[in-house]
Order: structure tokens, then sequence, then C-alpha cells
């Protein structure tokens, strides 16, 4: 390393609670910016996301300096800069590989409304869905999914495919150069270190939420 080149600096790991609140944060503010909100305070964004001031200025922290002591934060910018970090200033490919009742109930609501994330691809392993159309999209035979992955530049897959081949469906996905999974199926991914995954089990969640509604109370 020449002395020109400096250090290097090692940027801090942003905890995934963070990137998971920034969506919302981002919500709140695109709303206020339809009102014609120009100013927003922490305390009120904290009041229309749910989360404290706190939780806020130190999430928003970890990229830099935003707002202005005394003033808030301008609605604008801040939306602004939320989105660069999400990557959403543009459009994101999505791929999804499983056309059953979740996969092209999740595909006609994707490709109906405006979305940064866009779906691009869509693949089946059933011969009669293949070649038909979710809204805009065909659904593509699972042996041209790596091709079209890397055709489109998908990086960002969700999968709705049964919980057999779950494993071997994300793996042929991340050897295609996919480094995030929504992952709907009932299996537990086993991925290389950097693929990004997000289990959601609608079962799971259900069955837990039965609790608050049917469950026997355990009293202390």
């Amino acid at each position: 390393m020449s002395i020109q080149d400096g250090p290097t600096v090692r940027r801090p790991r942003i905890p995934d609670v963070t990137i998971k609140r920034l969506p919302i944060y981002l919500r709140v503010l695109d709303r206020m910016r339809e009102q014609g909100v120009d100013i927003v305070s922490s305390a009120e964004l904290a009041r229309q996301s749910g989360f404290t001031s706190e939780q806020i200025r130190k999430d928003l922290a970890y990229f830099g300096a935003f707002g202005t002591r005394g003033v808030g934060y301008s609605v604008a910018m801040l939306s602004d800069r939320i989105r660069r970090i999400l990557g959403l200033h543009r459009e994101v490919p999505a791929a999804l590989v499983g056309a059953g009742h979740l996969g092209t109930a999740l595909a006609r609501y994707n490709l109906t409304r405006p979305q940064a994330v866009r779906i691009v691809a869509i693949f089946d392993a059933d011969p009669d869905k293949v070649g038909s159309l979710i809204e805009t999209v065909p659904i593509s035979p699972m042996d041209a999914m790596e091709d079209i992955v890397r055709e489109k530049g998908v990086r960002l897959a969700i999968l709705t495919v049964p919980a057999s081949v779950a494993q071997t469906v994300a793996e042929r996905l991340v050897r295609a150069g996919v480094e995030a999974i929504l992952n709907f199926a009932p299996a537990q991914l086993r991925l290389p270190p950097g693929v990004q995954v997000q289990p959601i089990d609608l079962s799971l969640e259900l069955e837990s939420l039965s609790y608050y509604v049917a469950g026997e109370r355990v009293s202390g």
C-alpha cells in the first residue's frame, strides 16, 4: 500500500434491524411528501413510524448527518437519501420461482403497483404453466432459470416453491448471481456467507398469532 492510498477504512456493519426500519421511514416520508410537508422533526417521524426519536437518529447516523438541530429533516432530501441507501432510486429486477397460488398472488401484487423492486422473470416446473403470463411477465421453465437470471441482471429472488426443492433451487439461483432471497418455502436454507436470506413462514406466523386469540394463558 502506498502512502497516497492511506489506511483502509473499515465501514461499520449496519445492523439488519436498522436496514429493516429504513423502508418504514421511507414510507412515512413519502406520505408526508405527497401531503406537501417540507420539514419533519424526529419526534413527528417517531410518532408516525412507531419508533422512538432516539432510535431514528441512531439509525440515520450510520449513514451520515441528515438533519439540523432544532429544525429537523428535509422530507424530500431524507426520502431521496434513504431511497439511494436502499438502492431504490432505480428499478431493482427480481425473479420469482414458483407460480402457484402464493407466487401468482405476489407477482400480481408487485406488477400492478408502482414498485422499485420489480419482478422481471417468473419460473415454474409445471409445463402447463410455462408460456402463460402473469400480468405482462411470461412464466419460463426451470431449465432456463440460470440463463434468464444472468441475462436480466437479477440479484434478488422470491422463492415460493415446495420445501423439498427449496435448497436446490436456492443454490441454483446463487450460482446464477442472486445475492438476496425472500424465502416463503417452509425450509431453512443453507447458503454461502454473503447471501442474504429473509425467511417468511406463513404457517408459523399464523400459529404464533393463534396464541393471542385461542391459546391458554399461563399465569405467573
